[in-house]
């Protein structure tokens, strides 16, 4: 199934926007959609906080809130935005959820939801040739903050053909 619509939470928005890498979204996927939920998330900084105003200034995102949490979301008792992605993930089966969070990849996994991480998104990047690089861009994302092991980043980069 190809992916060209997706529901992103927190971590990985921050994590593109403080890495430099903002227009990857919107270059990947035709629909962005961003739960009421997760723009809180991102906004509790402050609206003076870089990803804050680079949430705002984006036109691509499409903000939607009024989402009911799927009881079967709800029973896995993540967080606000983790519940959100995935409930509209799974009402909205041609969404890929975008999250990072361990617990919430798992519950998306029991659910049958289809799901995708920060480091899906560069591979994916990767394959349509939107990214040159992949360990570059790694490394951005890893000095923005998204812990990803040295020895990881040398298993991807060896499994796309890089050195």
């Amino acid at each position: 199934m190809p992916i060209n619509r997706v529901v992103v939470n927190a971590s990985p928005l921050i994590c593109l926007f403080k890495s430099g890498l903002t227009d990857l979204l919107p270059t990947l996927f035709e629909d962005i959609i961003v739960p009421d939920a997760v723009v809180k998330e991102v906004m509790a900084k402050g609206a003076m906080d870089f990803s804050a105003q680079t949430l705002i200034s984006n036109n691509w995102i499409q903000q939607i809130g009024n989402i009911t949490i799927d009881p079967r979301v709800a029973s896995w008792d993540l967080g606000d935005g983790e519940s959100a992605v995935l409930s509209f993930a799974l009402k909205n089966p041609e969404y890929f959820a975008v999250m990072d969070d361990r617990e919430a990849r798992r519950c998306a996994t029991s659910l049958q939801c289809h799901c995708i991480g920060t480091l899906g998104i560069v591979l994916l990047g990767k394959k349509r040739g939107i990214i040159s690089s992949v360990r570059e861009t790694l490394v951005k994302i890893q000095n923005a903050g998204l812990w990803i092991s040295d020895s990881l980043v040398s298993e991807i980069c060896r499994n796309v053909g890089e050195k």
